[in-house]
């Protein structure tokens, strides 16, 4: 029960924040909004005020905004307040702003969790692996790994990059066990792995795992600010080279994407470790949803985006019936897309 709440409460967050970005855009810029909904299908609650009615609906699993004037087929009447009548800047600003509220609201949680606490791992060790330098140095279960080459570590992120890019030569590594503080040197042993992106890579490795000692990181706002933003940035340089990777070819389409089926079980064995873990993984399906909502594909917002750019330099719009068999084509290929992805998300979860 624990993760369907989690589930749909994530989901619907999301959501929300992405639709209110079209929406309060749309506003702005004077168009009226007939309707702001929360899920599809059949009307579960919903209310009327002033020119919109607000929705929730059956499916919570997304959500829409319908504006005035923004169906080229239907009766335009060429007011101010129809969404085709407005110049091509506000309504490409309308269009961005669901992804774009997405990608601000990835930032924003990962700045509350710097501020409040983010749980680390720390440097102690809670395993060691046979025929491994570090078994062999007659390292412990329980020490902790204070400095590496006179360098401070405290969580185990830290002392992994420097074990993983020590490819020649060895590391004095200063342990503490218990109240006894002694130094040792050791060689890393050089392994080939796959990184994410599918590459061999070669890495240092002295045969040592992470025990479930955490601490706490606060950071000033300040420092947070900072913090959110180059977490942010990473995370997105590393799903543009991911996408960039399948495209090429250089990654398995099949292995790489996770379906709404696999996402919503992280999320629910995320929500059974604490809140923490739960808006973090938040945090990251919203930057995934915006720069996934932005490429540059029909019916989704880059789609959009994409033949309003065309306008621009066309001076006139792309003939409506191509952009239709544009859009379908691209629906049918996205529907594929999710049914492949949700089949292999089974065949995960089953183990296969």
């Amino acid at each position: 029960m624990l993760g369907i709440i989690a589930v749909v409460f994530v989901f619907s967050v999301i959501i929300l924040v992405h639709e209110f970005g079209h929406f309060i855009m749309a506003k702005k810029c004077g168009v009226r909004v007939e309707r702001f909904s929360l899920g599809f299908g059949p009307e579960l609650l919903g209310i009327k005020k002033g020119d919109t009615r607000y929705s929730i609906c059956l499916i919570l699993f997304g959500g829409y905004v319908k504006m005035a004037g923004d169906d080229p087929r239907g009766n335009l009447t060429g007011k101010k307040w129809e969404y085709l009548s407005q110049p091509i800047s506000r309504r490409l600003a309308i269009v961005a702003s669901g992804p774009i509220l997405n990608y601000l609201l990835a930032f924003m949680i990962f700045f509350l969790i710097f501020v409040a606490g983010s749980p680390t791992l720390t440097s102690r060790i809670g395993g060691l692996v046979e025929d491994y330098p570090a078994r062999m140095h007659k390292l412990l279960e329980g020490d902790k790994i204070i400095a590496i080459d006179n360098q401070e570590v405290k969580y185990w992120d830290q002392l992994t990059k420097i074990i993983h890019s020590k490819l020649e030569g060895s590391l004095a590594l200063t342990i503490q066990r218990q109240d006894r503080i002694f130094r040792v040197r050791i060689s890393p042993k050089i392994e080939e792995v796959k990184n994410i992106w599918g590459r061999s890579v070669k890495i240092g490795l002295i045969g040592i795992r992470p025990s479930d000692d955490i601490a706490v990181l606060r950071y000033n706002p300040a420092v947070a600010f900072y913090k959110a933003g180059e977490k942010l940035v990473l995370l997105s340089s590393l799903t543009l080279r991911g996408i960039w990777a399948m495209i090429s070819g250089q990654q398995s389409f099949k292995e790489s994407v996770a379906g709404p089926i696999q996402i919503a079980s992280i999320i629910g064995k995320t929500a059974k470790m604490g809140l923490t873990y739960l808006f973090s993984i938040m945090g990251v399906i919203s930057m995934a949803l915006a720069i996934f909502n932005i490429l540059p594909l029909p019916v989704l917002d880059g789609g959009h985006i994409m033949f309003l750019v065309l306008e621009k330099i066309r001076k006139k719009p792309l003939n409506l019936e191509i952009q239709e068999k544009i859009q379908n084509i691209a629906l049918v290929i996205l529907v594929g897309l999710l049914l492949f992805v949700s089949y292999n998300d089974i065949l995960r979860l089953m183990g296969k």
